[in-house]
């Protein structure tokens, strides 16, 4: 069984050797520069995971790579498209899975080395937990802004690995304001995510989290007065 298993994988080997290239999408050109902006924050030298940043570094984990995205495992942005407008949005768009999916398929070619773009530096690849500044309010379901806020970033605080949990701000006058829709929250990639415009809650603004016990999140705000208090109906 052992020495089948050997043959099976040295003729895998040999056959991701001798792939047909059909697809004019290389690693120089196109595959590395979509890796350094979505995965270059963990996929590099001396980071949570193994390196992505050189072609030789990449080409095995082509199918892999692959798959990861189109189940939307990878990169691991977890906030749902669509639901709230964020800065820097590490999630693939339907253009990169393209992208990625034609060039494996394509035989993963690599093209001309002198195409590959420089490397950025791992700062460039970080958020900072809260904008400078703005200090954390942490909130649950229920609570209300006693006063008007202007929300520049949410952060999910203590939820369950797994959870899936959508946030809505309800203003006074009914209008709703999307603010995070998290879908199997794990917390090995807990963020805050930052809003590419700073939202605007009046008082009276009631936040509104469900399931109403996932627990809280942290909104930062560019002022941290004492806004908030619970409903009758949370306490």
């Amino acid at each position: 069984m052992l020495r089948a298993a050997i043959l099976i994988l040295a003729g895998a080997t040999v056959a991701g050797a001798h792939d047909f290239i059909t697809t004019k999408i290389t690693f120089s050109k196109e595959v590395s520069r979509l890796l350094y902006k979505r995965c270059a924050s963990c996929h590099r030298e001396g980071g949570s995971a193994f390196s992505l940043m050189t072609y030789e570094e990449a080409r095995p984990w082509a199918k892999a790579i692959k798959e990861e995205a189109l189940e939307r495992r990878m990169p691991p942005w977890q906030a749902v498209k669509g639901f709230g407008s964020f800065k820097d949005d590490r999630g693939l768009t339907q253009e990169e899975l393209e992208i990625i999916s034609d060039w494996v398929e394509g035989g993963a070619p690599e093209g001309e080395p002198k195409y590959m773009p420089q490397v950025p530096k791992p700062s460039a690849w970080q958020d900072p937990e809260g904008p400078a500044g703005s200090p954390e309010m942490v909130v649950s379901s229920g609570t209300k802004l006693d006063v008007q806020a202007r929300v520049l970033a949410v952060r999910p605080k203590d939820w369950q690995k797994g959870a899936s949990v959508q946030i809505i701000a309800e203003r006074p006058d009914g209008t709703i304001e999307p603010l995070l829709w998290i879908y199997q929250f794990n917390p090995d990639f807990k963020r805050t995510y930052y809003y590419k415009s700073p939202i605007t809650l009046p008082a009276g603004t009631e936040i509104v989290m469900s399931p109403s016990n996932a627990g809280s999140i942290g909104l930062f705000a560019t002022a941290s007065p004492k806004i908030l208090h619970k409903t009758a109906a949370a306490r």
